[in-house]
């Protein structure tokens, strides 16, 4: 009796132990559960909504001081993590930011003024900045500071961020990836709240909806619309049905892409500071090619034209470059959205399924072209002479 008492005690004590192994993850993933080495203790705290980051802060309006912990995980173990407040605007540009990183296998945090995306500097900051310091634990960093708010200030933007590695001393770039860009908000120093971005969710939205249009115009209808022309046009029972079919489809894909080109540069001029250059290169490239091809449709000779010859390469290459330039710059689009892997997934299996249909039409259409030209080697002499 005594044995069987013993080992349910020692059932009783693994099964606590292993609910201790469980539960301690998802309560570090709180801000709450969140202690520091150096014993400090904040009024306030949020878990931020992006990059697995948190925020401590006490404000003490008499002073007009606000003191921070930012905690985040670097995007690799030798990576930065960065806390910013932006007193003239939302978002980067303009920030003045606190970099924490391991320099010589220390903690270090130093100062740096984002003059834009591409210009960061390490200066002093317009606000007074002291009790720097910072410290590494379990795979994430904290940094902390107190900085002398300007008077008047009820709220301030902030912005945060983390890289995956430092160069002499110096962080470099971090991704460009949606929570990278996104992760912004403002931080309400009288009550204490802290909140996503405004217009963050219109700006994915307005992404989202980029990202739609050119998918289903230059990644999808236009192929479509070439695979029409190339493989119907050899029956002659198509014609003149697959002339307006092809038409009809790529004048679609135009005018979509079009409106997807608009979204493009409405989202363009709202980034400030920074451009995805080879994915606009591209969609600039694809929205003039396609309006020559467009203009096409009202400077297409007569089949018996000495100029259609020239007209039909013409036309023909710069519709293939069309189709190329388009399924890259869906690609190029998806890796700047980053959305969920599914999606890009359903657009690759939608290239194969166009692809493997071509790859049989093709098969077709040589089999077809084979017996007309052996139908007519093979037609019987009827007697006629030309002489």
């Amino acid at each position: 009796m005594a044995s069987l008492r013993f080992r349910l005690c020692e059932v009783l004590i693994l099964g606590l132990a292993l609910g201790v192994t469980l539960i301690s993850p998802t309560q570090s993933l709180n801000c709450t559960s969140q202690n520091f080495n150096n014993k400090k203790l904040y009024q306030n705290c949020a878990d931020l909504p992006l990059l697995s980051a948190y925020l401590h802060w006490t404000y003490d309006s008499t002073s007009r001081s606000l003191s921070v912990a930012f905690v985040g995980t670097p995007a690799a173990p030798d990576g930065w993590i960065s806390w910013a407040v932006n007193l003239d605007g939302v978002g980067m540009v303009k920030a003045q930011a606190l970099i924490a990183f391991k320099e010589n296998g220390k903690m270090t945090v130093k100062p740096y003024r984002l003059e834009s995306y591409r210009s960061v500097v390490q200066q002093n900051l317009t606000v007074g900045v002291s009790d720097l310091s910072a410290e590494s634990s379990g795979g994430q960093m904290k940094l902390f500071a107190t900085l002398a708010m300007p008077a008047g200030t009820s709220s301030v933007n902030q912005v945060w961020q983390v890289g995956a590695s430092v160069t002499n001393g110096r962080p470099d770039m971090h991704a460009f990836q949606s929570a990278n860009l996104n992760s912004k908000g403002t931080l309400d120093l009288k009550s204490g709240q802290t909140t996503g971005a405004a217009g963050g969710g219109s700006s994915i939205r307005k992404k989202n909806i980029h990202g739609i249009l050119n998918a289903v115009s230059w990644g999808i209808l236009f192929p479509v619309g070439v695979i029409i022309a190339r493989y119907m046009r050899t029956f002659h029972s198509a014609d003149p049905a697959w002339f307006y079919l092809h038409a009809s489809c790529q004048l679609s894909a135009y005018v979509i892409g079009v409106a997807g080109w608009g979204t493009g540069l409405k989202l363009g001029s709202e980034s400030k500071g920074f451009q995805f250059t080879t994915h606009r290169n591209l969609g600039i490239s694809l929205f003039c090619l396609a309006t020559v091809q467009i203009f096409a449709l009202f400077l297409r000779p007569k089949k018996d034209h000495k100029y259609r010859f020239y007209w039909n390469i013409y036309h023909h290459s710069i519709g293939y470059a069309v189709l190329v330039l388009g399924i890259m710059n869906v690609f190029k689009g998806l890796d700047i959205l980053d959305p969920a892997k599914k999606w890009k997934s359903a657009y690759i299996v939608v290239l194969a399924v166009l692809g493997v249909i071509a790859l049989l039409l093709e098969a077709i259409t040589w089999v077809v072209v084979l017996r007309r030209k052996s139908g007519k080697s093979t037609k019987p002499y009827d007697g006629s002479s030309t002489m």
